[in-house]
Formats: C-alpha cells, sequence, structure tokens
C-alpha cells in the first residue's frame, strides 16, 4: 500500500491511495469464510457452502465494502498520523472509481481531496477595541414596567365605546367583501399620535379604515396585526372590530408585589421599585452581553486573516446536505465561512491558552440551569438536596446531546470571558429605545 499527500495549494491538498492485492485480499477471504459459515442456501447444510459458490454470489459485493472501508479507515488514520488539520470531510474522487472493473482489476488507485486548515496570526490584547451599548434603567422605564405590571394584575372588562388606553380586538376584512382574513389585537396605545383619533369612540360592530404601516409603527405589532407578508405594503385595509378591551390598572400593594416577585419578597413600595430597577438592569445586561458578544465575533471575524478552500468548502457542503441548491450554498455562503472562522478564532485561543471545560464545570452549568427554571419562586430544601442527580439524568438524556450542547456552552462562555478581559470594550449608555434603533 501506498500513501501519498499531493499539495494542491495551501489550503488544499489530494491524498492518493493505491493498493496491491496483497493488501486487501486477506480481509476478503477472511469475509468470504465468515460467509460460508452463515450462508444458508437451498441444497448444502448450514457452514457447508462451497466457497467457489459463496464467491460467485457474494465476492464483488464483498471486496468493493471491503476496500472501500479499508481506503476510508488509511484516509482518515493518515491525517491522524500527520496531524492535518482538515476542514469539511474528505471528498472522494467518484469519477475515478465509477467505471471500475472490480472482477478483473489487482490494482487500485484512489484520489480524495481535503481542505486544509492553515495556522493564522491573532492577538488578544487591549488594541483590540470593540464598541457596545448599556441601557439606561431611568425612571421613564421604570414608570413604563410599573404602569404594565400594574396591567397585567388589573381587571378586565368590555365596555361598549373605546378609549384611550383601551385596546380592540377584532378582524381584517380581505378584498372580498365581508371576508375575514387576518386579524388580532390593536393596542390604542401603540397606534401613532396623529392617528390614535379614528380609534377612539368606536364600538363592537364598527368597521376602521386605515393604513398600518402609517398608523402602527411597530414593526412586529404590525406583522401580528396583517401578517409577516403584508407587515410592509402600503395601502389602507378594513378592520372590524369585534370587541373592546378595557384593564382597570392593579393597586399598588402587597397583592401586587406577591403576584410579581413571589410571596413576601417585597413587602414594601420602595422595595418593590428597587426590585423592579435591578430586575431591569439584569435583563438588559444579559441583552447587552448578547450584543457585545456579536461585535466581538464581528471584530475577530473581520480583522483575522483566515485562508479558505473556498472551491473545496462549497462542493462539500454540496455534497454533505443534497437538499441544498447550488444557489443556496452562494447565497449563505459567507454566514457559513463567518461561523467557521470564529470556531477556528475560538479553539486558537482556547489552545494558546490552555482554556477548557472541565466535567465540573458543565454539570455546575447543568445544575444553575435546573434552578433558573424554577425562577424567583427558587427551589425546595428537599429538591435542592437532589439537585445532583437531577443534573447527571438531565446530562445523560437525549443519548448525551444535552451533556454535548452543555459542554459547548461553557467552553464558549470561557472563552468569551477570556476576550472581554483582555480586549478593550468601550460601552456607550443609551435609553431602551435607543438601542433598540441602534442595535
Amino acid at each position: 500500500m501506498n500513501i501519498q499527500l499531493d499539495q494542491i495549494s495551501d489550503v488544499e491538498a489530494l491524498i492518493k491511495i493505491n493498493l496491491e492485492e496483497a493488501d486487501y485480499q486477506p480481509k476478503v477471504e477472511a469475509k468470504l469464510k465468515e460467509y460460508s459459515k452463515k450462508a444458508q442456501i437451498k441444497g448444502f447444510r448450514p457452514g457447508k457452502v462451497p466457497k467457489t459458490l459463496i464467491q460467485k454470489m457474494y465476492g464483488e459485493s464483498i471486496l468493493v465494502d471491503e476496500v472501500n472501508q479499508m481506503v476510508s479507515h488509511q484516509v482518515m488514520d493518515y491525517i491522524k498520523e500527520k496531524e492535518i488539520q482538515i476542514l469539511g470531510e474528505p471528498l472522494p474522487n467518484v469519477e475515478k472509481v465509477k467505471d471500475l472493473d472490480w472482477k478483473n482489476t489487482k490494482e487500485f488507485e484512489f484520489e480524495y481531496n481535503i481542505g486544509i486548515a492553515q495556522d493564522f496570526d491573532l492577538k488578544v490584547d487591549k488594541k483590540v477595541k470593540v464598541d457596545t451599548f448599556t441601557i439606561k434603567v431611568d425612571q421613564e422605564l421604570i414608570d413604563d414596567t410599573v404602569s404594565n405590571i400594574k396591567k397585567q394584575f388589573g381587571e378586565s372588562t368590555n365596555p361598549e365605546e373605546s378609549e384611550e388606553g383601551d385596546s380592540l380586538y377584532g378582524t381584517v376584512l380581505s378584498k372580498e367583501e365581508g371576508e375575514e382574513g387576518y386579524g388580532g389585537e390593536i393596542d390604542i396605545a401603540d397606534v401613532a399620535t396623529r392617528s390614535r383619533k379614528k380609534f377612539i369612540g368606536v364600538k363592537s360592530g364598527d368597521v376602521l379604515e386605515f393604513d398600518p404601516t402609517t398608523a402602527i409603527k411597530d414593526i412586529e405589532k404590525r406583522a401580528q396585526l396583517v401578517g409577516e407578508d403584508n407587515k410592509e405594503t402600503k395601502g389602507k385595509i378594513k378592520y372590524e372590530v369585534k370587541n373592546i378591551n378595557r384593564v382597570a390598572p392593579a393597586e399598588l400593594n402587597q397583592d401586587l408585589f406577591d403576584k410579581t416577585f413571589g410571596k413576601d419578597l417585597v413587602k414594601s413600595e420602595e422595595e418593590f421599585l428597587e426590585k423592579i430597577k435591578s430586575t431591569l438592569a439584569e435583563n438588559y445586561e444579559k441583552e447587552t452581553d448578547g450584543y457585545t458578544d456579536l461585535k466581538i465575533k464581528d471584530k475577530f471575524v473581520e480583522t483575522v486573516k483566515i485562508d479558505l478552500p473556498d472551491d473545496f468548502l462549497k462542493r462539500w457542503l454540496e455534497k454533505s446536505n443534497d437538499k441544498l441548491t447550488n444557489e443556496e450554498i452562494e447565497k449563505d455562503y459567507p454566514l457559513y465561512t463567518n461561523d467557521l472562522k470564529w470556531s477556528m478564532i475560538k479553539n486558537k485561543i482556547a489552545k494558546d491558552n490552555e482554556i477548557k471545560a472541565e466535567h465540573e464545570e458543565v454539570t455546575e452549568e447543568a445544575k444553575n440551569m435546573i434552578r433558573a427554571q424554577f425562577g424567583s419562586m427558587g427551589m425546595s430544601e428537599q429538591m435542592e438536596g437532589q439537585i445532583d442527580q437531577f443534573a447527571q439524568n438531565y446530562l445523560q438524556g437525549e443519548e448525551g446531546q444535552n451533556y454535548m450542547k452543555l459542554h459547548e456552552k461553557v467552553f464558549n462562555d470561557k472563552v468569551t470571558a477570556f476576550i472581554k478581559e483582555n480586549i478593550t470594550i468601550k460601552s456607550k449608555e443609551v435609553t431602551l429605545e435607543e438601542y433598540k434603533k441602534k442595535a
């Protein structure tokens, strides 16, 4: 057997394997004997089928299977032995072997294309600068949150005529007269000020005519009303009011404190407002942390020079997923390569700085995840005593996939934390509305 590596470029190569009969014949003979012992053919006792008959019936298929299996193993063993960092999977040259005469050929030659991950320069220091945001928890945001909580736990009524602060429930009439289309709830507070007058003083059965693109500025709420495909479509629609909903805000008292945060966890209005402020700060910190992580990824992917075997990777994507068209591959290829480069960058940072996700850290992450599912109510003392068992049950679930997902999360978190500690992150404080526009 002879294996050689022919370099096509810095990032692509060809592995050539030459097999002689002495390389594969012992395995073929062993498989033929195994078939002879197990074959059940009419006219022959079990285990007494002549080898010549087995050869005639199964010889070619056994040869094909054993040679292909041997070649596949040899390719992967060669890559491992030579410590070649590959991208994707080796691609066999099917054209070279599609017309092989398996019955009469004694020596075989196979070729596999491989994509190679080249080493690259990478610095993680204070010279790397990333701009991000923090959301200011101001009094207006706190007041809006309190108002929403009071409304959420308030008493609902259905008045005959709408007023400021009410919401309407109805359906969008299609162009066919009287036929119902999309629809849902319209909160009058979400309607643009100049269009709001039309939504006040209406009754059940009234039909409102308006342009959603000018009346409802929030694109997500507009999509809920007219459908995702119509959210950008200009022009008037007809909306038939079915019901009017009004909520009398809940009183700011112990009952509301308990419904919001749990029994007796907050015992005064001052504590309630402080808890809202800290909760908002915590939630928006998670939001901006995610944004910062994306900015870090973009920064490194844009600035770190990594050569990729583009032609090879596109062929590999096509072969590994027959549902993808060439047009889809071309369209999504930049996104794929960005993710691939980021994965390579993270792995290099981890290797250079000996960052690993330890088993104990994965287990602790599982425990924290389980605790978080109970939210502000917390776990009982008895359940906390069983947290180790809960964690193990989860990590062993889905045939080990749960463990691998959390392992990846812990690894990513540790690499990201290392990056944040060593680069320069400049954070600008903005309001929530400013963040929505900028992020």
